[in-house]
């Protein structure tokens, strides 16, 4: 049974390149490996992932994930099983959210991902997807 989660996080320190590019590297090796797709949009102190996959897959990596120390308030906003993949181009597409770039500049509070649905969230990053250069990576 095939699964999408998102959930969002804060960052504990200052998000750099070098971090990010630890991040994707991992992610992006071990998603490619286990058959998980999905979008990391980062930035402005927070995390904000979309994964798919099996569900017993993706369990195991939220549960890593959740243990990180590179972040904290980790929230699963959203969970639902699913028949087809919305992100599976991707092992792990990645959005950088830029306070300088208006595409994928979030206004807080105005969007507060831990009070509003999955939905909705889940159309924000369809929207950041849409508008910001998705970095690739890896598997591009």
């Amino acid at each position: 049974m095939l699964i999408r989660i998102i959930y969002v996080s804060t960052a504990v320190g200052p998000q750099t390149t070098t971090m990010t590019n630890s991040i994707l590297k991992t992610a992006q090796a071990w998603n490619s490996a286990n058959d998980i797709t999905g979008v990391l949009c980062q930035g402005q102190g927070v995390f904000l992932q979309a994964l798919e996959g099996e569900r017993s897959v993706v369990t195991k990596l939220y549960s890593r994930i959740y243990a990180d120390q590179r972040h904290t308030n980790v929230e699963m906003i959203h969970c639902e099983s699913i028949q087809q993949r919305r992100y599976g181009k991707w092992s792990m597409a990645h959005v950088s959210l830029s306070d300088l770039d208006p595409t994928t500049r979030i206004d807080w509070p105005e969007f507060d991902p831990y009070s509003i649905t999955g939905l909705l969230v889940m159309a924000c990053i369809d929207d950041l997807l849409a508008a910001g250069t998705v970095i690739e990576g890896l598997d591009s």
